[in-house]
């Protein structure tokens, strides 16, 4: 994962925000390329304009963080998450916001932090089978 410089607009963010450490703020912004290269991938199908191939939802990102913290840190997905205060899929909404609100990622009108609220159980999600499970198929 890249790392934060002392002049970077990440740590000016998570400077303001004191729940959640600069680390956590480069994941989510690393994540959204994750998932939407992803999703863009399997919309390149549908033929969709390019302009919904760039876009994904709440929903979508937060389930892409999700995958993107297994692919990235295996079973100690849980564990890295916890340790950057992220314990549930608002927390991923909180950080996308202030993201928005400082200008370094853009929203449609459509999009609504409450589009983060309870997309899955972070229990459930990164449980020790469901993680093996989700190793064992990539």
């Amino acid at each position: 994962m890249a790392t934060t410089q002392s002049n970077s607009p990440l740590l000016l963010i998570a400077d303001q925000s004191s729940c959640y450490p600069p680390a956590a703020f480069q994941f989510v912004a690393d994540g959204l390329i994750y998932t939407a290269s992803r999703a863009a991938g399997q919309q390149l199908a549908a033929d969709l304009p390019s302009a919904e191939k760039s876009h994904v939802t709440g929903q979508q990102l937060s389930i892409g963080l999700r995958e993107y913290a297994i692919d990235r840190f295996g079973m100690l997905a849980p564990c890295v998450l916890r340790h950057w205060n992220i314990v549930r899929t608002e927390d991923f909404g909180r950080i996308v916001y202030a993201l928005i609100q400082e200008g370094q990622l853009h929203k449609s009108p459509d999009d609504s932090i409450e589009d983060f609220n309870s997309v899955f159980d972070f229990d459930e999600a990164f449980a020790p089978k469901a993680l093996a499970a989700r190793i064992a198929v990539s």
